[in-house]
């Protein structure tokens, strides 16, 4: 286990390295690093998304639920489930970017809390690297603010020092409020009602902010271009789902042919018809053979 965890933390001090030597800016490489974990856990947001979207679309019927089968919790139990497989939706999906996401969180905390250790600083990044060389120069920076640093400790240099650590904890702040609000669906209801979601809403800033407070900045960073790169990325999801709405909306439909009232086309001689009769069709008299023919035929008979 402690192998994987080691080759994890290698991983990531590599990415940033390599970001490193493309823009030589620390907080640069790690917003570059952000939109790639971002990218390869696409297929998991846009689970969590539609997910989240449709559990907001269900409640109605969830509230329902609860209140025919408010006395039979195996009921309603089961009753839910069977809602959320007849609509397709999975309650877990909307946790899984976050729990793959913690063990990125902790090995990046390792990794920019070894850059601030004079012993040995570039522990996780490879030997020679232009990261290596910025490190030991201390040239850690980002937007006034160094990277390997708590906010909580620069307040030991004054509010001005301290003041672009806040900022960024207010980002982090509002975008997961925003982040949670992007996918509450629209609701025609009582608007006094209290809607799902609303709870987390409140609390799920709330806590990234406070342990904002004591990681290094550099994860602080970390956490406001993830939920800004996934606000964009559900803006995408939500405003692709709606237009694939609209067009299906708006497809003609089909519809039974119209009589156009025009007669049917006669058959041809000896096609039977649903009738049974032979050359003739619903409402035709059959023609009568011509005069001049019999008479030939009689007198035939009468010479023989």
């Amino acid at each position: 286990m402690s192998a994987i965890w080691n080759g994890l933390q290698q991983l990531l001090g590599s990415t940033i390295s390599f970001f490193y030597d493309l823009i030589p800016n620390l907080g640069v490489a790690i917003i570059l690093l952000t939109i790639l974990i971002g990218l390869i856990l696409f297929p998991l947001t846009l689970k969590q998304t539609r997910s989240m979207k449709s559990m907001q679309e269900i409640q109605p019927e969830v509230k329902r639920l609860q209140k025919d089968l408010k006395h039979d919790k195996a009921a309603l139990q089961e009753a839910t489930m069977a809602l959320y497989k007849e609509k397709g939706v999975n309650p877990a999906a909307g946790c899984l970017p976050l729990i793959l996401q913690m063990p990125i969180w902790f090995a990046l905390f390792s990794v920019l809390r070894q850059f601030a250790n004079v012993e040995d600083p570039t522990k996780f990044i490879p030997e020679g690297s232009s990261l290596a060389d910025a490190i030991g120069r201390f040239n850690t920076d980002f937007l006034w603010m160094d990277l390997t640093r708590a906010p909580s400790d620069a307040f030991n240099d004054g509010f001005l020092s301290a003041l672009p650590y806040i900022i960024t904890i207010l980002v982090v702040m509002a975008t997961a409020y925003w982040q949670q609000k992007q996918t509450m669906a629209k609701s025609n209801q009582d608007p006094n009602q209290k809607q799902p979601g609303q709870a987390i809403m409140k609390i799920f800033p709330v806590f990234f902010g406070f342990i904002s407070f004591n990681l290094p900045a550099g994860l602080v960073v970390y956490f406001a271009a993830s939920q800004i790169f996934r606000i964009g990325q559900q803006a995408f999801i939500l405003r692709l789902d709606a237009s694939r709405a609209e067009a299906a909306d708006s497809a003609p439909k089909t519809s039974p042919p119209k009589s156009t009232g025009e007669k049917p086309e006669a058959l041809p001689p000896g096609k039977k018809t649903g009738s049974g009769s032979r050359g003739s069709t619903p409402g035709s008299t059959t023609p009568k053979p011509q005069q001049g023919s019999q008479k030939n035929r009689s007198k035939k008979r009468r010479r023989r």
